[in-house]
Protein backbone atom coordinates (compact mmCIF):
# COMPACT_ATOMS: atom_id res chain seq x y z
CA UNK A 1 0.00 0.00 0.00
CA UNK A 2 1.08 3.25 -1.18
CA UNK A 3 0.46 6.26 1.22
CA UNK A 4 0.77 9.47 -0.98
CA UNK A 5 2.88 12.74 0.09
CA UNK A 6 1.49 15.72 1.77
CA UNK A 7 2.28 18.68 0.34
CA UNK A 8 1.46 22.45 0.50
CA UNK A 9 -0.14 24.30 -2.21
CA UNK A 10 -2.30 26.62 -0.89
CA UNK A 11 -2.95 29.75 1.20
CA UNK A 12 -5.52 27.67 3.09
CA UNK A 13 -3.69 24.21 2.98
CA UNK A 14 -2.72 22.80 6.55
CA UNK A 15 -0.29 20.11 5.96
CA UNK A 16 1.15 19.42 9.54
CA UNK A 17 -2.57 18.99 10.51
CA UNK A 18 -3.16 16.27 7.57
CA UNK A 19 -0.41 14.89 8.41
CA UNK A 20 -0.98 14.67 12.01
CA UNK A 21 -4.66 13.11 11.13
CA UNK A 22 -3.14 10.17 8.89
CA UNK A 23 -0.49 9.42 11.66
CA UNK A 24 -3.66 9.20 14.25
CA UNK A 25 -5.72 6.80 11.74
CA UNK A 26 -2.87 4.93 11.06
CA UNK A 27 -2.08 4.14 14.66
CA UNK A 28 -5.90 3.24 14.69
CA UNK A 29 -5.60 0.68 12.02
CA UNK A 30 -2.79 -1.05 12.98
CA UNK A 31 -3.86 -1.09 16.66
CA UNK A 32 -5.55 -4.14 18.61
CA UNK A 33 -9.08 -2.94 18.69
CA UNK A 34 -11.87 -4.35 16.92
CA UNK A 35 -12.09 -3.27 13.73
CA UNK A 36 -15.52 -2.29 13.96
CA UNK A 37 -14.37 0.14 16.63
CA UNK A 38 -11.34 1.43 14.42
CA UNK A 39 -13.50 2.13 11.76
CA UNK A 40 -15.79 4.19 13.78
CA UNK A 41 -12.69 6.21 15.17
CA UNK A 42 -11.15 6.34 11.96
CA UNK A 43 -14.82 8.23 9.95
CA UNK A 44 -14.80 10.30 13.31
CA UNK A 45 -11.00 11.65 12.83
CA UNK A 46 -11.83 12.20 9.27
CA UNK A 47 -15.11 13.88 9.68
CA UNK A 48 -13.46 16.34 12.25
CA UNK A 49 -9.89 17.23 10.27
CA UNK A 50 -12.07 18.12 6.87
CA UNK A 51 -14.85 19.90 9.07
CA UNK A 52 -17.52 17.37 7.00
CA UNK A 53 -20.99 16.43 8.03
CA UNK A 54 -20.82 13.52 6.35
CA UNK A 55 -18.04 10.81 6.24
CA UNK A 56 -18.98 7.07 5.37
CA UNK A 57 -18.10 4.02 3.85
CA UNK A 58 -19.85 2.02 1.57
CA UNK A 59 -20.27 -1.73 0.56
CA UNK A 60 -21.70 -3.80 -2.29
CA UNK A 61 -24.41 -5.25 -0.98
CA UNK A 62 -26.21 -8.02 -3.44
CA UNK A 63 -27.84 -5.52 -5.87
CA UNK A 64 -26.53 -2.42 -5.12
CA UNK A 65 -24.47 -0.21 -2.59
CA UNK A 66 -25.31 0.01 0.92
CA UNK A 67 -23.90 2.46 4.14
CA UNK A 68 -21.65 0.16 6.30
CA UNK A 69 -20.42 3.07 8.48
CA UNK A 70 -21.04 6.60 8.84
CA UNK A 71 -20.89 8.92 11.46
CA UNK A 72 -22.74 12.70 10.74
CA UNK A 73 -25.41 13.04 8.77
CA UNK A 74 -26.90 10.34 6.21
CA UNK A 75 -28.32 12.82 3.45
CA UNK A 76 -26.23 11.09 0.48
CA UNK A 77 -27.79 8.39 -1.50
CA UNK A 78 -26.61 4.88 -2.78
CA UNK A 79 -27.63 6.35 -6.39
CA UNK A 80 -24.74 9.37 -5.93
CA UNK A 81 -22.14 6.89 -4.77
CA UNK A 82 -22.46 4.70 -7.49
CA UNK A 83 -22.91 7.16 -10.18
CA UNK A 84 -19.46 8.95 -9.01
CA UNK A 85 -17.32 5.43 -8.63
CA UNK A 86 -15.97 5.36 -12.28
CA UNK A 87 -12.91 7.38 -11.00
CA UNK A 88 -10.86 6.99 -8.38
CA UNK A 89 -11.09 9.83 -6.97
CA UNK A 90 -14.18 11.87 -7.35
CA UNK A 91 -15.68 15.76 -6.52
CA UNK A 92 -19.43 16.78 -7.02
CA UNK A 93 -22.28 17.74 -5.75
CA UNK A 94 -20.44 18.72 -2.36
CA UNK A 95 -19.71 14.97 -2.13
CA UNK A 96 -15.89 13.80 -2.41
CA UNK A 97 -14.90 10.47 -2.02
CA UNK A 98 -12.15 7.57 -2.69
CA UNK A 99 -12.47 4.44 -4.01
CA UNK A 100 -12.15 1.34 -0.96
CA UNK A 101 -10.61 -1.80 -3.35
CA UNK A 102 -10.05 -5.57 -3.07
CA UNK A 103 -13.46 -6.86 -1.90
CA UNK A 104 -14.61 -10.07 -4.48
CA UNK A 105 -18.07 -8.49 -4.99
CA UNK A 106 -16.84 -5.58 -6.44
CA UNK A 107 -15.25 -2.03 -5.04
CA UNK A 108 -16.78 0.13 -2.26
CA UNK A 109 -16.02 4.11 -1.74
CA UNK A 110 -15.08 6.13 1.37
CA UNK A 111 -17.51 9.05 1.22
CA UNK A 112 -17.48 12.53 2.57
CA UNK A 113 -20.02 14.76 2.27
CA UNK A 114 -19.14 18.92 2.86
CA UNK A 115 -19.91 22.61 1.68
CA UNK A 116 -16.95 23.58 0.16
CA UNK A 117 -14.16 22.35 -2.35
CA UNK A 118 -11.44 20.09 -0.48
CA UNK A 119 -7.56 21.36 -1.36
CA UNK A 120 -5.28 19.47 -2.70
CA UNK A 121 -3.61 17.65 0.47
CA UNK A 122 -7.84 17.08 1.91
CA UNK A 123 -7.65 15.13 -1.33
CA UNK A 124 -4.68 13.41 -0.60
CA UNK A 125 -5.88 12.50 2.88
CA UNK A 126 -9.13 11.01 1.41
CA UNK A 127 -7.23 8.78 -0.62
CA UNK A 128 -4.83 7.69 2.08
CA UNK A 129 -7.78 7.07 4.20
CA UNK A 130 -9.06 4.53 1.66
CA UNK A 131 -6.17 2.89 0.64
CA UNK A 132 -5.60 2.48 4.85
CA UNK A 133 -9.38 0.89 4.39
CA UNK A 134 -9.02 -1.81 1.70
CA UNK A 135 -6.37 -4.40 3.15
CA UNK A 136 -8.24 -4.15 6.12
CA UNK A 137 -12.04 -4.42 4.52
CA UNK A 138 -10.90 -7.11 2.27
CA UNK A 139 -9.55 -9.14 5.11
CA UNK A 140 -12.15 -8.57 7.25
CA UNK A 141 -14.69 -9.73 4.02
CA UNK A 142 -12.55 -12.73 3.64
CA UNK A 143 -12.75 -13.33 7.32
CA UNK A 144 -16.36 -13.19 7.28
CA UNK A 145 -16.51 -15.37 4.56
CA UNK A 146 -14.52 -17.97 5.85
CA UNK A 147 -16.53 -17.99 9.09
CA UNK A 148 -19.75 -18.34 6.96
CA UNK A 149 -18.03 -21.19 5.29
CA UNK A 150 -17.54 -22.70 8.52
CA UNK A 151 -20.42 -22.16 9.76
CA UNK A 152 -22.55 -23.89 7.07
CA UNK A 153 -19.86 -26.54 7.40
CA UNK A 154 -20.47 -27.07 11.00
CA UNK A 155 -23.98 -26.94 10.29
CA UNK A 156 -23.75 -29.35 7.50
CA UNK A 157 -21.79 -31.72 10.05
CA UNK A 158 -24.32 -31.40 12.52
CA UNK A 159 -26.97 -32.43 9.94
CA UNK A 160 -24.93 -35.24 8.75
CA UNK A 161 -23.80 -36.69 12.25
CA UNK A 162 -27.38 -36.21 14.01
CA UNK A 163 -28.67 -37.79 10.38
CA UNK A 164 -26.57 -40.62 11.05
CA UNK A 165 -27.53 -41.19 15.01
CA UNK A 166 -31.22 -41.28 13.48
CA UNK A 167 -30.09 -44.16 11.13
CA UNK A 168 -28.40 -46.15 14.16
CA UNK A 169 -30.91 -45.38 16.49
CA UNK A 170 -33.05 -46.80 14.48
CA UNK A 171 -31.91 -50.11 13.51
CA UNK A 172 -33.66 -53.09 15.06
CA UNK A 173 -30.35 -54.67 16.88
CA UNK A 174 -28.13 -53.28 19.96
CA UNK A 175 -25.27 -51.43 18.95
CA UNK A 176 -22.16 -49.89 21.21
CA UNK A 177 -18.88 -49.15 20.17
CA UNK A 178 -15.97 -49.20 22.63
CA UNK A 179 -12.08 -47.74 22.04
CA UNK A 180 -8.91 -49.35 23.18
CA UNK A 181 -9.75 -48.03 26.55
CA UNK A 182 -12.72 -50.39 26.76
CA UNK A 183 -14.58 -46.75 26.99
CA UNK A 184 -18.25 -46.66 25.38
CA UNK A 185 -18.23 -44.21 22.45
CA UNK A 186 -21.41 -44.73 21.04
CA UNK A 187 -24.91 -46.33 22.36
CA UNK A 188 -27.64 -46.66 20.12
CA UNK A 189 -31.42 -46.58 21.36
CA UNK A 190 -32.15 -49.79 21.53
CA UNK A 191 -29.82 -50.53 23.69
CA UNK A 192 -31.69 -47.97 26.13
CA UNK A 193 -35.06 -50.05 25.84
CA UNK A 194 -35.74 -53.04 27.33
CA UNK A 195 -35.77 -54.96 31.21
CA UNK A 196 -31.81 -54.69 30.59
CA UNK A 197 -31.69 -50.60 29.03
CA UNK A 198 -29.08 -48.31 30.39
CA UNK A 199 -29.27 -44.95 29.50
CA UNK A 200 -27.16 -43.18 26.72
CA UNK A 201 -26.50 -40.64 29.29
CA UNK A 202 -25.46 -43.34 31.96
CA UNK A 203 -22.94 -45.22 29.49
CA UNK A 204 -21.10 -43.28 27.34
CA UNK A 205 -17.06 -42.83 28.53
CA UNK A 206 -17.78 -45.25 31.06
CA UNK A 207 -15.97 -48.36 30.30
CA UNK A 208 -18.20 -51.64 28.91
CA UNK A 209 -17.23 -53.66 32.17
CA UNK A 210 -19.22 -51.23 34.53
CA UNK A 211 -22.17 -51.10 32.27
CA UNK A 212 -22.50 -55.21 31.04
CA UNK A 213 -22.65 -57.66 34.23
CA UNK A 214 -24.60 -60.99 32.97
CA UNK A 215 -21.21 -61.74 30.88
CA UNK A 216 -17.89 -62.45 32.91
CA UNK A 217 -15.39 -59.12 32.73
CA UNK A 218 -12.68 -61.72 31.55
CA UNK A 219 -14.67 -63.54 29.07
CA UNK A 220 -15.71 -59.96 27.70
CA UNK A 221 -12.06 -58.22 27.91
CA UNK A 222 -10.49 -61.55 26.04
CA UNK A 223 -13.52 -60.84 23.21
CA UNK A 224 -12.58 -57.00 22.75
CA UNK A 225 -8.88 -57.94 22.92
CA UNK A 226 -8.94 -60.83 20.17
CA UNK A 227 -10.61 -58.69 17.78
CA UNK A 228 -8.11 -55.32 18.76
CA UNK A 229 -5.22 -58.06 17.68
CA UNK A 230 -6.41 -59.83 14.43
CA UNK A 231 -9.06 -57.50 13.61
CA UNK A 232 -11.10 -60.33 12.97
CA UNK A 233 -14.90 -60.15 13.09
CA UNK A 234 -16.16 -62.29 15.96
CA UNK A 235 -19.88 -63.64 16.03
CA UNK A 236 -21.47 -66.18 17.79
CA UNK A 237 -24.87 -66.56 19.43
CA UNK A 238 -25.91 -66.20 23.17
CA UNK A 239 -29.16 -67.33 24.85
CA UNK A 240 -31.21 -65.06 27.51
CA UNK A 241 -33.58 -65.03 29.90
CA UNK A 242 -33.37 -60.99 30.63
CA UNK A 243 -37.01 -60.35 28.73
CA UNK A 244 -38.20 -63.04 30.82
CA UNK A 245 -38.64 -65.88 27.72
CA UNK A 246 -35.75 -67.71 26.54
CA UNK A 247 -34.28 -65.50 23.44
CA UNK A 248 -31.41 -66.03 20.93
CA UNK A 249 -29.16 -63.02 19.92
CA UNK A 250 -26.78 -62.96 17.49
CA UNK A 251 -23.28 -61.30 18.71
CA UNK A 252 -21.08 -59.61 15.92
CA UNK A 253 -18.13 -57.86 17.04
CA UNK A 254 -16.51 -55.40 14.37
CA UNK A 255 -13.12 -54.07 13.84
CA UNK A 256 -12.87 -50.53 13.26
CA UNK A 257 -9.95 -48.07 11.72
CA UNK A 258 -10.24 -44.42 12.21
CA UNK A 259 -6.46 -44.75 10.50
CA UNK A 260 -5.25 -46.86 7.99
CA UNK A 261 -3.82 -49.67 10.17
CA UNK A 262 -4.60 -50.29 13.76
CA UNK A 263 -8.01 -51.48 15.12
CA UNK A 264 -8.81 -48.13 17.09
CA UNK A 265 -12.44 -49.19 18.11
CA UNK A 266 -14.75 -52.26 18.19
CA UNK A 267 -18.44 -52.26 17.51
CA UNK A 268 -20.60 -54.58 18.85
CA UNK A 269 -23.97 -55.44 17.21
CA UNK A 270 -26.50 -57.56 19.25
CA UNK A 271 -29.53 -58.91 17.08
CA UNK A 272 -32.41 -60.61 18.14
CA UNK A 273 -32.85 -64.17 16.12
CA UNK A 274 -34.93 -66.27 18.08
CA UNK A 275 -37.72 -66.30 14.90
CA UNK A 276 -35.06 -66.96 12.29
CA UNK A 277 -33.96 -69.76 13.94
CA UNK A 278 -36.87 -70.76 14.41
CA UNK A 279 -38.06 -70.79 11.11
CA UNK A 280 -34.43 -72.33 10.29
CA UNK A 281 -35.73 -75.08 12.53
CA UNK A 282 -38.97 -75.41 11.19
CA UNK A 283 -37.33 -75.39 7.43
CA UNK A 284 -34.98 -77.96 8.65
CA UNK A 285 -37.79 -80.02 10.07
CA UNK A 286 -39.56 -79.79 6.76
CA UNK A 287 -36.65 -81.22 4.23
CA UNK A 288 -36.04 -84.08 7.08
CA UNK A 289 -39.93 -84.60 6.34
CA UNK A 290 -39.56 -84.33 2.65
CA UNK A 291 -36.20 -86.83 2.76
CA UNK A 292 -38.52 -89.44 4.50
CA UNK A 293 -41.24 -89.09 2.45
CA UNK A 294 -38.70 -90.36 -0.62
CA UNK A 295 -36.89 -93.17 1.20
CA UNK A 296 -40.29 -94.30 2.02
CA UNK A 297 -41.27 -94.14 -1.57
CA UNK A 298 -38.18 -96.18 -2.03
CA UNK A 299 -38.55 -98.66 -0.17
CA UNK A 300 -41.92 -99.54 0.75
CA UNK A 301 -42.50 -102.20 -1.72
CA UNK A 302 -39.16 -103.99 -0.65
CA UNK A 303 -40.02 -104.07 3.17
CA UNK A 304 -43.55 -104.95 2.91
CA UNK A 305 -42.76 -108.08 0.59
CA UNK A 306 -40.85 -109.83 2.97
CA UNK A 307 -42.64 -109.00 5.93
CA UNK A 308 -45.97 -110.34 4.10
CA UNK A 309 -43.82 -113.31 3.98
CA UNK A 310 -42.75 -113.70 7.35
CA UNK A 311 -45.94 -112.75 8.70
CA UNK A 312 -47.91 -115.67 6.01
CA UNK A 313 -45.05 -118.37 7.40
CA UNK A 314 -45.89 -117.63 10.82
CA UNK A 315 -49.26 -118.33 10.37
CA UNK A 316 -48.69 -121.05 8.46
CA UNK A 317 -46.29 -122.59 11.54
CA UNK A 318 -48.98 -121.66 13.99
CA UNK A 319 -52.07 -123.81 12.11
CA UNK A 320 -49.18 -126.69 11.92
CA UNK A 321 -48.17 -126.28 15.45
CA UNK A 322 -52.64 -126.53 16.16
CA UNK A 323 -52.70 -129.83 14.35
CA UNK A 324 -49.64 -131.34 15.73
CA UNK A 325 -51.51 -130.40 19.16
CA UNK A 326 -54.70 -132.08 18.13
CA UNK A 327 -52.75 -135.19 17.35
CA UNK A 328 -51.35 -135.46 20.71
CA UNK A 329 -48.06 -133.89 20.47
CA UNK A 330 -46.69 -131.56 22.99
CA UNK A 331 -45.67 -128.51 22.10
CA UNK A 332 -43.42 -126.19 24.40
CA UNK A 333 -44.69 -123.03 25.57
CA UNK A 334 -41.79 -120.91 24.39
CA UNK A 335 -42.76 -121.94 20.71
CA UNK A 336 -46.28 -120.40 20.62
CA UNK A 337 -44.28 -117.11 22.76
CA UNK A 338 -42.02 -116.86 19.65
CA UNK A 339 -44.72 -116.92 17.23
CA UNK A 340 -46.85 -114.27 18.94
CA UNK A 341 -43.28 -111.64 19.07
CA UNK A 342 -42.83 -112.50 15.43
CA UNK A 343 -47.14 -111.41 14.68
CA UNK A 344 -46.62 -108.40 17.06
CA UNK A 345 -42.68 -107.44 15.69
CA UNK A 346 -44.26 -107.80 12.14
CA UNK A 347 -47.74 -105.70 12.79
CA UNK A 348 -45.22 -103.25 14.70
CA UNK A 349 -42.85 -102.84 11.46
CA UNK A 350 -46.02 -102.45 9.52
CA UNK A 351 -47.08 -99.66 11.04
CA UNK A 352 -43.84 -98.20 11.12
CA UNK A 353 -43.70 -98.41 7.15
CA UNK A 354 -47.72 -97.12 6.87
CA UNK A 355 -46.40 -94.13 9.09
CA UNK A 356 -44.11 -93.53 6.36
CA UNK A 357 -46.12 -93.34 3.52
CA UNK A 358 -48.07 -90.85 4.62
CA UNK A 359 -45.50 -88.62 4.31
CA UNK A 360 -44.91 -90.19 0.50
CA UNK A 361 -47.99 -90.43 -0.50
CA UNK A 362 -50.24 -88.38 0.88
CA UNK A 363 -54.47 -89.88 0.84
CA UNK A 364 -56.76 -88.20 -0.93
CA UNK A 365 -58.96 -86.95 1.83
CA UNK A 366 -62.85 -85.18 1.89
CA UNK A 367 -61.93 -82.04 2.17
CA UNK A 368 -64.66 -79.49 3.69
CA UNK A 369 -65.36 -76.72 6.19
CA UNK A 370 -65.27 -78.39 9.49
CA UNK A 371 -66.33 -77.67 13.04
CA UNK A 372 -63.57 -78.33 15.54
CA UNK A 373 -66.13 -78.81 18.37
CA UNK A 374 -67.39 -81.08 16.37
CA UNK A 375 -64.18 -82.75 15.22
CA UNK A 376 -63.43 -82.87 19.65
CA UNK A 377 -66.76 -84.89 20.14
CA UNK A 378 -65.65 -87.56 17.44
CA UNK A 379 -62.39 -87.87 19.03
CA UNK A 380 -64.01 -88.19 22.80
CA UNK A 381 -66.16 -90.85 21.32
CA UNK A 382 -63.46 -92.86 20.17
CA UNK A 383 -61.03 -92.94 22.55
CA UNK A 384 -64.34 -93.33 25.21
CA UNK A 385 -63.84 -97.31 25.19
CA UNK A 386 -59.68 -97.19 25.48
CA UNK A 387 -59.17 -99.38 28.65
CA UNK A 388 -56.26 -97.31 29.80
CA UNK A 389 -58.21 -93.71 29.00
CA UNK A 390 -60.98 -94.77 31.17
CA UNK A 391 -58.86 -94.09 34.10
CA UNK A 392 -58.06 -90.63 33.07
CA UNK A 393 -60.69 -87.59 33.72
CA UNK A 394 -61.01 -85.47 30.51
CA UNK A 395 -62.27 -82.20 30.98
CA UNK A 396 -63.52 -80.22 27.91
CA UNK A 397 -63.72 -76.51 27.75
CA UNK A 398 -65.67 -75.98 24.12
CA UNK A 399 -65.82 -72.51 22.88
CA UNK A 400 -69.12 -71.52 21.72
CA UNK A 401 -69.99 -70.59 17.99
CA UNK A 402 -66.30 -70.74 16.58
CA UNK A 403 -65.47 -70.02 12.72
CA UNK A 404 -65.04 -73.50 10.69
CA UNK A 405 -61.80 -74.68 9.23
CA UNK A 406 -61.43 -74.61 5.83
CA UNK A 407 -60.60 -77.41 2.74
CA UNK A 408 -60.16 -79.14 6.41
CA UNK A 409 -60.63 -83.30 6.48
CA UNK A 410 -62.28 -84.01 10.16
CA UNK A 411 -60.42 -87.77 10.16
CA UNK A 412 -57.00 -86.41 9.87
CA UNK A 413 -57.84 -83.64 12.27
CA UNK A 414 -59.52 -86.73 14.67
CA UNK A 415 -56.15 -88.68 13.90
CA UNK A 416 -54.13 -85.83 15.36
CA UNK A 417 -56.41 -84.88 18.20
CA UNK A 418 -56.40 -88.72 19.14
CA UNK A 419 -52.33 -88.49 18.94
CA UNK A 420 -52.32 -85.81 21.38
CA UNK A 421 -54.37 -87.40 23.50
CA UNK A 422 -52.47 -90.64 24.34
CA UNK A 423 -49.74 -88.74 24.52
CA UNK A 424 -50.83 -86.77 27.11
CA UNK A 425 -52.38 -90.54 28.82
CA UNK A 426 -48.85 -91.62 28.33
CA UNK A 427 -47.06 -88.55 29.75
CA UNK A 428 -49.61 -88.78 32.44
CA UNK A 429 -48.33 -92.58 33.26
CA UNK A 430 -51.76 -94.38 32.71
CA UNK A 431 -52.71 -93.28 36.22
CA UNK A 432 -55.49 -91.20 37.33
CA UNK A 433 -55.07 -87.85 36.58
CA UNK A 434 -57.00 -85.06 34.30
CA UNK A 435 -56.44 -84.15 31.34
CA UNK A 436 -58.14 -80.87 29.91
CA UNK A 437 -59.23 -80.42 25.70
CA UNK A 438 -60.64 -76.32 24.95
CA UNK A 439 -60.94 -74.88 22.03
CA UNK A 440 -60.63 -70.74 21.70
CA UNK A 441 -61.32 -68.43 19.24
CA UNK A 442 -58.47 -66.96 17.58
CA UNK A 443 -57.48 -63.14 17.49
CA UNK A 444 -57.27 -63.74 13.37
CA UNK A 445 -58.84 -65.38 10.38
CA UNK A 446 -55.11 -66.73 9.58
CA UNK A 447 -55.60 -67.77 13.49
CA UNK A 448 -59.17 -68.32 14.08
CA UNK A 449 -59.23 -71.73 15.97
CA UNK A 450 -56.82 -72.80 19.00
CA UNK A 451 -57.07 -76.08 20.46
CA UNK A 452 -55.34 -77.07 23.30
CA UNK A 453 -54.68 -80.24 24.62
CA UNK A 454 -52.88 -79.89 28.42
CA UNK A 455 -51.28 -82.33 30.94
CA UNK A 456 -50.28 -82.97 34.51
CA UNK A 457 -47.95 -85.45 33.42
CA UNK A 458 -44.00 -85.32 33.51
CA UNK A 459 -43.45 -82.55 31.46
CA UNK A 460 -40.73 -82.22 28.58
CA UNK A 461 -37.03 -80.70 28.84
CA UNK A 462 -36.17 -77.71 27.01
CA UNK A 463 -33.59 -79.62 25.33
CA UNK A 464 -36.30 -81.93 23.82
CA UNK A 465 -38.79 -79.28 22.86
CA UNK A 466 -37.15 -78.86 19.26
CA UNK A 467 -36.53 -82.45 18.88
CA UNK A 468 -40.13 -84.13 19.18
CA UNK A 469 -42.21 -83.48 15.97
CA UNK A 470 -38.58 -85.00 14.11
CA UNK A 471 -39.44 -88.47 13.00
CA UNK A 472 -38.33 -91.15 14.51
CA UNK A 473 -37.64 -89.27 17.86
CA UNK A 474 -39.21 -90.58 20.92
CA UNK A 475 -39.06 -89.67 24.66
CA UNK A 476 -40.74 -93.01 25.55
CA UNK A 477 -39.87 -96.13 26.32
CA UNK A 478 -38.18 -98.69 23.92
CA UNK A 479 -41.01 -100.63 22.87
CA UNK A 480 -43.52 -98.49 23.41
CA UNK A 481 -43.70 -95.48 20.22
CA UNK A 482 -42.37 -95.41 16.73
CA UNK A 483 -41.53 -91.74 17.13
CA UNK A 484 -43.80 -90.98 14.38
CA UNK A 485 -46.89 -89.78 16.25
CA UNK A 486 -45.74 -86.24 16.69
CA UNK A 487 -44.19 -86.05 13.27
CA UNK A 488 -46.81 -87.11 11.49
CA UNK A 489 -49.28 -84.62 13.12
CA UNK A 490 -47.09 -81.93 12.39
CA UNK A 491 -47.30 -82.97 8.82
CA UNK A 492 -51.14 -83.01 9.26
CA UNK A 493 -51.49 -79.72 10.39
CA UNK A 494 -49.44 -78.09 8.34
CA UNK A 495 -51.23 -79.60 5.14
CA UNK A 496 -54.08 -77.46 6.84
CA UNK A 497 -52.07 -74.47 6.63
CA UNK A 498 -51.71 -74.10 10.61
CA UNK A 499 -49.32 -74.75 12.80
CA UNK A 500 -48.82 -76.94 16.12
CA UNK A 501 -46.64 -75.68 19.05
CA UNK A 502 -46.07 -76.85 22.69
CA UNK A 503 -45.12 -75.44 26.23
CA UNK A 504 -43.98 -77.76 29.15
CA UNK A 505 -42.25 -77.39 32.33
CA UNK A 506 -40.63 -80.66 33.73
CA UNK A 507 -42.44 -81.81 36.17
CA UNK A 508 -45.57 -80.20 35.71
CA UNK A 509 -47.11 -81.15 32.82
CA UNK A 510 -47.26 -80.08 28.98
CA UNK A 511 -49.67 -77.86 27.00
CA UNK A 512 -49.66 -78.85 23.07
CA UNK A 513 -51.54 -76.15 20.75
CA UNK A 514 -53.19 -76.42 17.10
CA UNK A 515 -53.82 -73.57 15.87
CA UNK A 516 -55.92 -73.39 12.54
CA UNK A 517 -57.16 -71.06 10.42
CA UNK A 518 -61.21 -70.19 10.08
CA UNK A 519 -63.33 -68.16 7.54
CA UNK A 520 -67.40 -67.59 7.95
CA UNK A 521 -69.71 -70.12 8.65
Amino acid sequence: MTVPAFTASGPNAAPSRMLEALGAIIAELAGERPLEASIETTLASLRAVLEADEAAIWLPSATSLSRAWSTGGSDTGAADVQAMLSTGVFEAEGIVGARIAGANRGAGALVVRLRRRLVAEERQLVLAVANLLSPKLAHAEKSRRLEVEVEVRTAEIDRERRFTDKIIDSLPVGLYVIDREYRIQAWNRKRETGMQGVSREEALGRTIFEILHRQPGEMLRREFDDVFATGRIHEYQMESMATGELRTYRISKVPMRLGDWAVTHVITIGEDVTDWKEAQSRFAHAEKLAAIGQLAAGVMHEINNPLATIAAIAEGLEFKLADAEKAGAVISPDTKEYLTIIDNEVARCKAIVDGLLDFSRPKQVLRERVDMNEVVERTMLLLKHHVRFKRMHVVRELAPALERVPQASSEQLVQVLMALLLNAMDASGGERGTITIRTKVGPTPGEGVIVEVVDQGHGIARSELNKIFEPFYTTKEAGKGTGLGLSICYAIIQDHRGRIEVDSTPGQGSVFRVILPTVDR
